[in-house]
This record gives structure tokens, sequence and C-alpha cells, in this order.
């Protein structure tokens, strides 16, 4: 029968002739009222602006297959056109490629293995106008009893949100089936930071041992550098007159395997950092070991120092000198505990740090500034005992 408005619901079934054709809408057996499964057929415009028949079966009654066409003359109306042979495997992959455009190479490295080692083996074949909150729902789940990590899931899930969220915005889905659904945040790291002691002892045995990592270490620990910052730093950006040093690029690993250059975590990362005495001296030395290189940190070749090389060294010399294991970035966590405990300002630590806002420094050592709170309450007490005292 005709739909009121357009298009049309029927009922088809699956049975075949002689000559092994469905017989569809003209099965005789469709006398059965039980017989068969309703349809719907709508001329539909498509993604390359020509228009085609659309047709929908599996409907186990009429009603269901007028709201389905409903819904689906809806979404014209509003705008949205919809591939209805697109899977989520199609979709994921074309966004990828459109993506690679505009991400560093790490990000895009991220979103591949998010993409086609945890979505589309799960949810792939799903026709993507049929993805549901449900579908996604079931697939955390089924991926939080398999064991998954919640961090890996929780990346999982932003990029599907995403990319779901980029069709919404070019009319190609009505709504975004993973905008509400949730993974428990893990267990916030909590930094282990030496102490300025320990921080001293490891410096002192890279030094005695002349390891050829000493003058990185003391750039990282002296700065709060992050390792990938200090690894990608060009002698062009380091002025001793100054004594200041330019953070412009970053040095990072794709897939675990090939370094490169992109730039910096934020926009405030990428500015000026303060030269102490004993960093410049490093650096000085660094220039006498190394001379005539554009990068400050190299290989015997030229070529930059690999990240892994520099943790798995950092934990060997870690063991070495007896000191509690910690990570290359808790150097940074050193540096910032060291500043605000000798109640540098914030604003200045933030500065240093190179934090996007005064609030990431909060939320990352907010248990650090009991000693600005205190100070300013005394503040207030003194100024009353000033005032009633006069």
């Amino acid at each position: 029968m005709k739909n009121p408005n357009r298009g049309r619901v029927y009922r088809r079934c699956a049975c075949r002739g002689a000559d092994g054709r469905q017989f569809g809408a003209r099965c005789p057996k469709l006398t059965n009222r039980k017989h068969g499964t309703w349809t719907y057929a709508v001329d539909l415009p498509t993604l390359d602006g020509k228009r085609r028949t659309r047709r929908r079966s599996g409907f186990v009654s009429k009603a269901d297959a007028q709201a389905a066409l409903s819904r689906v003359l809806e979404y014209e109306r509003t705008g949205i056109v919809i591939d209805d042979r697109q899977t989520v495997a199609d979709y994921l992959a074309s966004w990828l490629r459109a993506k690679a455009l505009t991400l560093k190479p790490t990000t895009m490295a991220n979103y591949h293995a998010y993409v086609h080692k945890d979505l589309i083996p799960h949810i792939g074949l799903i026709r993507l106008e049929d993805l549901s909150h449900q579908h996604v729902v079931l697939y955390v789940r089924n991926q939080l009893e398999a064991g998954r990590g919640h961090t890996t899931l929780r990346r999982c899930l932003a990029t599907l949100s995403s990319a779901l969220g980029d069709a919404v915005r070019q009319h190609r889905l009505p709504y975004n089936a993973a905008k509400y659904v949730s993974v428990t945040r893990p267990t916030k790291y909590e930094p282990v930071c030496w102490s300025p002691a320990e921080a001293a002892k490891f410096l002192k045995y890279c030094a005695d041992h002349n390891d050829p990592l000493t003058n990185l270490f003391e750039l990282i620990i002296g700065t709060g550098m992050r390792k990938g910052e200090a690894l990608a730093l060009h002698w062009a950006d380091v002025h001793f007159d100054e004594h200041v040093l330019f953070v412009r690029q970053t040095l990072s690993n794709v897939n675990n395997s090939t370094p490169v250059f992109t730039t910096p975590k934020t926009k405030s990362s990428l500015a000026w950092v303060g030269l102490s005495d004993r960093v410049a001296a490093a650096l000085q030395n660094q220039a006498e070991r190394q001379p005539d290189r554009a990068l400050v940190f190299t290989r015997r070749g030229g070529q930059p120092l690999r990240p892994e090389y520099v943790l798995h060294r950092f934990h060997r010399l870690t063991e070495q000198a007896g000191l509690p294991r910690i990570r290359v970035h808790d150097l940074r966590h050193f540096a910032a505990t060291t500043m605000l405990s000798s109640q540098v300002p914030l604003a200045m630590a933030s500065k240093t740090l190179r934090h996007s806002t005064l609030s990431t420094t909060t939320e990352i050592y907010g248990h650090l500034l009991r000693h600005v709170a205190l100070d300013a309450v005394k503040a207030i007490e003194t100024a009353l005992k000033e005032a009633e005292a006069a």
C-alpha cells in the first residue's frame, strides 16, 4: 500500500521459484497473513547527489515498517542523508583517511589502532545507520568482562564518539550513539617523586660514570621539560646569553617504532624555558661533547635519540644508583613539586611547566599548595590584628 507521504509498505518473503529467483511480493503464500515479513521502499537522495530506491525488510508488523519509513522520511526532511549500505567499518575507515590530513602522526597512529584493533572487529559489520546506544553499551560491557583496561577502553570510546559526532555534524546521522556511553574513570595515577637528595644522587651517579645521557637528565630535572621536548631540542633554540631556550618541537614514536618530530602538546607548551646556571653548564658540556650537530642530543651518527632507549637507560641507571623506580615523566613532577614546595608562586610554576591554564597546575599539584592556603589565611589574621591595634 502507498504511504500517505511517500514510499510504500508491503509484505514480501524469501521464497524462490524453480528458476531460483525470489518471489518477493508475488509469492502465492502471502495470502497467509503469517507468511513473510513487512518491507518499505522509498526513493531517497544519496551522498553523491543522485537518487536511489531504498528497501528495508524484515519488519514483523506493518506498523513497524511504516514507523521505519516515517523515520527515514523525517531524516530526509531535516537534511540527513544516510548511505544505507555503509557499515561502521566503512565509515570509520573513511573518517580516518580524512583525519590524516589534519592530525599529528602520533595521534593518527593511536586512532588507527583503536579503530582497526578494537572498534571494527567488534562493531564494524553493523550498518552505520543501525548503530544504536545499546550496541555501544554492549561493546563496552563485553570489553570490560574480557578484562580490557579502563583507560584504553575510554580512549576507544572517545574515538568512536568523535567519529560519530563528525557524522552528525555532516548530516549523515541523526544522533551520536556513543555520546552518552561512559566508562568508569580509572584510579588517577599518583606521581612518585624523588626527593631533592635522591635527584642529586641520581645526577651524581650519572656524572661519576660519565653516562652519555647525563646532560639530558640535567636538563629535564632542572627545567621540568617533557622527555620528547628535550629530545627534539635544537641548538638554534638555545640562547645562552639570555639564559633561555625555546620549545618548538617534540619527538615521539609512531607505533613504537618510527621517531617523528611534531608540534608540542599544547600551544602554551610552545614557549620559552629559563635556564639556571647548572642547566646552562650541562648544555655547554653537551655542546663540547657533540659539536656541529643541529640537535642537542643525538646518537653517534647524528640521528635523534630514540625515546625507548632513553627510558631503558633511565631505568638501568636508577637501579644501579639504588634509587626508587620512577618514570622519566616523573622527573617533570619532581621539578614541579620542588618549585611549589619551595613556595615558588603558582603562576610562575605554571609558566615554567608551560601548562595551558593555572587550573591544570592546581589540579595536578593542588595537594602541594596547602602552605599557600595557610599563608593566605594568616595574612587575613595579620591584617585584622594590625587594625585592632591601631
